[in-house]
């Protein structure tokens, strides 16, 4: 008989957001502990801990292969509704913040490292394998297409387009630019080969845990720990907040049941990598780059375990408002 193989990724995966949570906490426990390992090692081994910029740019190369052009007008509506909201109540929320928390984010009280930086990353972007697995599950293939237009949130990109037209922070066309152009590539070879689509869209997962891993190598747990209550606060709070502005745009806009609105109120992994890359492109937002980190990183778990439990709930409320069907009886 064969050795009994391990269950790594299964045991994994039980964590809520799991393939992204425990790379990161992996990357945060080495710079804790051993935090010059990069430099000590160097080559191959030091770019794989520090090369976050790199590797998330080959993960948006291949969320937009995955962009389908030819989609059905009830998905492109559904999927557009839910992005424009989702990025639009972000930037709405953002505005508000900005009167009232300084540039460098609250330093004192319970609040403490929340930043406007934070509020907007940890609203933009929808877990877009988390939407797709719930959609499955209930049987809706359709809503499950929008998937698609969801996805287009992961990255710094969609932050930066917030921060831009909102005038909350001012990016060089350069860098916007920089940071499109892997997913315009990504869409038009995804769009003339088909076979590219299936290829690039199976990275997407799979590059995942490498650059959580080199992410969590800018992190300290003492920071993670100082800001764990405040991050369940604001992960609650996405799940509200979010979660009720998409449902009523899903029935009203999309003219759906608000079942997948609900179900894309959740905060993306990639919101993880969000505020070193933006600091990374403009410096005003390296003070707040770390706590902001550590609280989007709460609340990817947080959302993981409370939108699954939003959506089920949403979804048995709409099955009991719809009527019977009338049964019609023939007596001739």
């Amino acid at each position: 008989m064969g050795a009994k193989m391990m269950k790594i990724k299964a045991t994994i995966e039980r964590v809520p957001g799991g393939m992204m949570i425990i790379p990161l906490f992996l990357g945060a426990a080495l710079n804790t502990f051993a935090p010059g390992t990069a430099d000590f090692f160097g080559g191959f081994t030091g770019a794989l801990i520090t090369g976050t910029l790199p590797i998330l740019g080959v993960f948006i190369f291949c969320v937009g292969a995955t962009i389908d052009f030819r989609s059905s007008g009830y998905i492109a509506r559904k999927g557009l509704t839910l992005l424009i909201g989702k990025v639009g109540f972000a930037a709405l929320l953002g505005l508000i913040a900005a009167q009232f928390i300084p540039d460098e984010g609250i330093q004192s009280g319970f609040f403490a490292g929340l930043s406007v930086l934070t509020i907007v990353a940890v609203m933009n972007e929808t877990n877009g394998g988390l939407y797709l697995a719930l959609m499955n599950h209930l049987g809706r293939k359709e809503d499950a297409g929008a998937f698609a237009f969801i996805s287009t949130e992961s990255g710094p990109f969609m932050t930066m387009v917030t921060f831009g037209v909102t005038g909350l922070a001012a990016f060089p066309w350069e860098t916007l630019a920089a940071t499109v152009i892997p997913f315009l590539i990504g869409c038009i070879l995804g769009n003339l080969d088909h076979e590219l689509r299936d290829l690039f869209s199976k990275v997407v997962p799979a590059i995942i845990p490498f650059f959580a891993f080199s992410l969590g190598n800018t992190l300290d747990f003492r920071m993670l720990i100082k800001s764990g209550f405040l991050g369940i606060v604001v992960g609650v709070s996405v799940v509200i907040l979010s979660g009720a502005s998409l449902y009523l745009l899903d029935r009203f806009i999309a003219r759906g049941d608000g079942v997948a609105g609900v179900a894309a109120s959740s905060t993306a992994g990639a919101a993880v990598a969000v505020p070193y890359a933006l600091a990374d492109a403009n410096p005003v937002f390296a003070p707040v780059a770390e706590s902001a980190t550590a609280i989007i990183a709460t609340s990817v778990i947080v959302t993981s375990l409370l939108t699954p439990l939003a959506t089920i709930w949403i979804e048995k409320r709409v099955k009991q408002r719809k009527p019977p069907k009338q049964i019609t009886i023939d007596y001739k």
